[in-house]
């Protein structure tokens, strides 16, 4: 079961991103970091890390313009860490039955959390035109406030009231709607795939299919010679005495850095910044007018 303190710790957690997500620097708004910082609080990291790096996955390709709200992915993946660490539940499950809702619900509470600091701000207008610029950073810092209880208080409740409710849910989907749970574990695992379907919709896969081709065949052939290189080491590692080499698999780090590489030789094909422009020799008549505007 989750506990009193492990509560207020997730609920200050799902305030923290939110506000962090109101500022220039957004690092801590992503459910990459609150399913990690979940997880820690739960117990269990890596479950937090696999709900939050999946669920930073699905959201990959949804974004906003302006003011307008989107899905609460943070409070989904904390939602989703806590109910999975705590009863058990299969990660893949609790994505797509607790993480996605959760976050499609809260939208509301994102669209409350702005009509709420509307207050301050009108205050703040006020406030400009008495040159009260103390009064105008409090109003400042008070807006911080509605945003804030617009994640901890349905973070706090669902927290408090909704263990029994996700209980007996995975009771029945365990149990007479088993098939359903299993589904709803294959719908989880196949959301992050969905993410990139929905990014490469948005990103000029057309104009420069050769690129998505070539990182596509990268990643594979040294997927598979990773593999395979490491199932040799791991067979004469067994067979012979004193043997210590190590062999891991294919850091992601290092498909990143292949993209990266072409991204930036990409960027500099287009814009030119590989190329030096040669400076036209000075004529004869060119320099004599030099020498004559001098003079």
């Amino acid at each position: 079961m989750i506990g009193p303190l492990q509560i207020v710790l997730l609920s200050i957690v799902a305030a923290f991103t939110v506000v962090c997500g109101q500022n220039w620097f957004q690092t801590a708004n992503q459910p990459v970091f609150t399913g990690m910082m979940a997880g820690i609080i739960m117990g269990d990291p890596v479950t937090g890390l696999f709900i939050g790096g999946s669920m930073q996955l699905t959201v990959l390709g949804i974004g906003t313009f302006g003011g307008s709200s989107h899905i609460d992915a943070n409070s989904g993946a904390i939602l989703a860490t806590a109910f999975s660490v705590a009863l058990g539940m299969d990660p893949s499950q609790a994505l797509a039955a607790i993480a996605v809702p959760v976050a499609a619900i809260l939208t509301t509470a994102d669209v409350l959390g702005r009509f709420c600091n509307a207050f301050f701000q009108q205050r703040i207008d006020s406030l400009i035109e008495k040159d009260d610029y103390a009064g105008i950073e409090r109003n400042f810092l008070y807006g911080a406030i509605p945003w804030a209880l617009s994640r901890i208080l349905p973070v706090a409740l669902a927290l408090i009231f909704g263990q029994g409710v996700v209980q007996s849910l995975m009771e029945v989907l365990n149990g007479p709607l088993k098939w359903l749970g299993t589904g709803l574990g294959v719908a989880g695992a196949v959301m992050p795939a969905v993410g990139f379907a929905i990014l490469l919709r948005y990103l000029p896969t057309k104009q420069h299919f050769n690129y998505l081709i070539l990182g596509f065949v990268v990643t594979v052939f040294f997927s598979y010679l990773f593999t395979n290189v490491k199932k040799i080491g791991t067979a004469v590692a067994s067979t012979v005495d004193g043997f210590s080499g190590a062999f891991i698999n294919l850091p992601m780090l290092g498909i990143a850095l292949v993209g990266l590489f072409l991204a930036v030789n990409h960027y500099k094909s287009i814009t030119g910044t590989t190329s030096i422009k040669a400076v036209p020799a000075q004529t004869t008549a060119d320099t004599e007018e030099d020498d004559d505007d001098e003079l």
